[in-house]
């Protein structure tokens, strides 16, 4: 299991998403091995190689890791993305926790009923204009600097540019109202690793369109929530 990560997970953005930019980010190549049907994720948990019998799994450094939170805090230490000290890691995992939320809202307009999507939708819009969105605002009013935390560059940035361009494929305008927000989102697409992944024929994953979700259905056996 030595040389570059190696990520497994299919070929849409889910919870491995967030791990693909963090380490993109980071300036470290990955490989990918894509699940295609339910029984090539079958043999890995036959293969016992899955602790809880679930994606995502990341093989990094000798060892075979589960549980996004868990490989997303492996990165961040490993790549100098989680902050100098106990207090800003503590403000890291919490702002970090409110963009999974969010994150975690938006996907529930893929994997719901369709009678279902257009108030998902609106949930997610309303969540996002009221309570997300004017919270990191704030902080970066508070403070006045170029990054969330300790005015350097960790994983919470990436997080929010990836969440903030969730936003703006629900609806664009829903940016307008937060200037720091949308001059932090083009500082950080700037940066040389992140503005490589942005590119296309990168390792970022399309938007969700029926093929991708039916894909999703097939591999995870999903049932619309």
């Amino acid at each position: 299991m030595a040389g570059k990560p190696v990520l497994y997970y299919y070929i849409g953005r889910g919870r491995m998403e967030c791990i693909r930019w963090l380490l993109a980010a980071a300036g470290v190549e990955f490989e990918e091995k894509l699940m295609e049907t339910s029984e090539d994720l079958e043999k890995l948990i036959k293969d016992g190689s899955l602790m809880f019998q679930q994606l995502p799994m990341v093989e990094i450094d000798g060892m075979r890791l589960v549980q996004s939170r868990a490989i997303l805090n492996y990165i961040a230490t490993k790549y100098d993305l989680y902050g100098k000290d106990a207090k800003e890691r503590a403000l890291i995992d919490m702002y970090t926790e409110g963009i999974l939320d969010l994150t975690e809202m938006m996907l529930q307009v893929v994997t719901c009923f369709p009678d279902q999507r257009e108030a998902k939708i609106s949930l997610a819009k309303e969540k996002a204009k009221s309570r997300y969105l004017p919270a990191y605002e704030q902080v970066l009013k508070s403070h006045g600097q170029d990054y969330l935390v300790g005015n350097r560059l960790t994983r919470v940035d990436i997080h929010l540019l990836e969440v903030l361009l969730y936003v703006e494929e629900l609806d664009s305008s829903l940016l307008d109202p937060f200037p720091l927000l949308k001059a932090l989102k083009s500082r950080i697409s700037s940066l040389p690793n992140v503005k490589k992944f942005l590119q296309p024929g990168s390792q970022r994953k399309p938007p969700y369109d029926e093929k991708i979700i039916e894909k999703a259905k097939e591999i995870f056996k999903i049932q619309p929530s």
